[in-house]
């Protein structure tokens, strides 16, 4: 009778240990996490007699996958033009002279129910006193090209549903995985989304004005697989998992698209494994199945934690 009582009270504190954790958690989110849906201007460049106009979700520049709108201007007029070949350049400069760039679209698509050039930016860092973030933009309208180059900051991601993890692949290669979907997710099944990229590396020197696209660039990675186990690390949520997960493929938006089923709101751990179009591990690795509380729970080498 006493064992059943011992048993009967463990179970009774681990349950509300959870739902002190999952209040905590539910009141964190509400508070700092906010879903985004509006487009709002995040910068305007000058270029001549026009205005190049930016929007991004919230008017800012997060770290991590945005998605962006751009809008040509004419100054006059404050009409939108029908420019052509626009272009779009994230670059980050470094305090000790290192100029890199991040994930992003280059040519950007026009959206003409929507009258914008879509694209989007996964930045690497944000804007502090060591790094700086500067957008290269041109385009062609009535045959003169214009180039414009503007400043803009970048702010920490405070959701993290919304991480990005950099790594190098198997194969030497360095590799991105952003997170896109879902800003807040719910409790059950999300369709979970990322963006995977990698770099890649100039076969050639700089040519003509800086900068030269051609040493700045990603790719988005056709036809990979992101394996995916959802676990719950904490000592206390015995790194346990959850059905119905889906793993990740490709779909005409270049994006990655899978399943997700998050069982309660709290911490947890995405374990990947990237396989290839050939199906070569190019980095993860599998983690046990072991129901393990009051230990910590073992991870991939290729992670990203979030937390809702």
């Amino acid at each position: 009778m006493n064992k059943i009582i011992f048993f009967l009270a463990a179970i009774c504190f681990a349950v509300s240990s959870c739902t002190k954790e999952k209040t905590d958690y539910e009141a964190e989110i509400d508070i700092t996490v906010p879903e985004y849906i509006a487009f709002k201007e995040a910068t305007r460049i000058h270029a001549a007699d026009h205005d190049i106009s930016i929007e991004a979700l919230n008017g800012t520049f997060y770290k991590g996958y945005n998605e962006i709108r751009l809008k040509i201007i004419d100054r006059k007029t404050q009409k939108e033009v029908n420019a052509t070949a626009t272009t779009y350049l994230p670059i980050l400069t470094e305090a000790n002279g290192n100029i890199l760039t991040c994930p992003h679209r280059y040519h950007l698509d026009y959206k003409t129910e929507g009258k914008y050039f879509s694209g989007y930016t996964v930045f690497t860092d944000k804007s502090n006193t060591t790094r700086n973030w500067e957008l290269h933009i041109t385009f062609t309208l009535d045959n003169q090209t214009y180039t414009a180059k503007q400043a803009v900051n970048v702010q920490e991601q405070t959701n993290k549903n919304l991480n990005a993890t950099v790594f190098t692949g198997k194969d030497n290669e360095q590799y991105i995985i952003a997170l896109v979907s879902p800003q807040k997710p719910q409790i059950g099944e999300n369709e979970l989304i990322a963006g995977i990229y990698r770099f890649n590396r100039p076969n050639n020197p700089a040519s003509g004005d800086f900068p030269d696209p051609t040493q700045f660039s990603y790719t988005e990675v056709r036809d990979y697989t992101l394996k995916l186990d959802p676990r719950m690390p904490e000592p206390s949520m015995g790194n346990h998992s959850s059905p119905n997960n889906q793993d990740l493929t490709q779909r005409d938006d270049g994006l990655y698209h899978g399943v997700v089923n998050y069982t309660m709101t709290g911490n947890w751990t995405l374990n990947f494994i990237l396989l290839n179009k050939q199906g070569d591990l190019l980095k993860g690795t599998e983690v046990p199945t072991d129901f393990t509380p009051g230990i910590e729970g073992v991870k991939s080498e290729l992670y990203i934690d979030i937390l809702f």
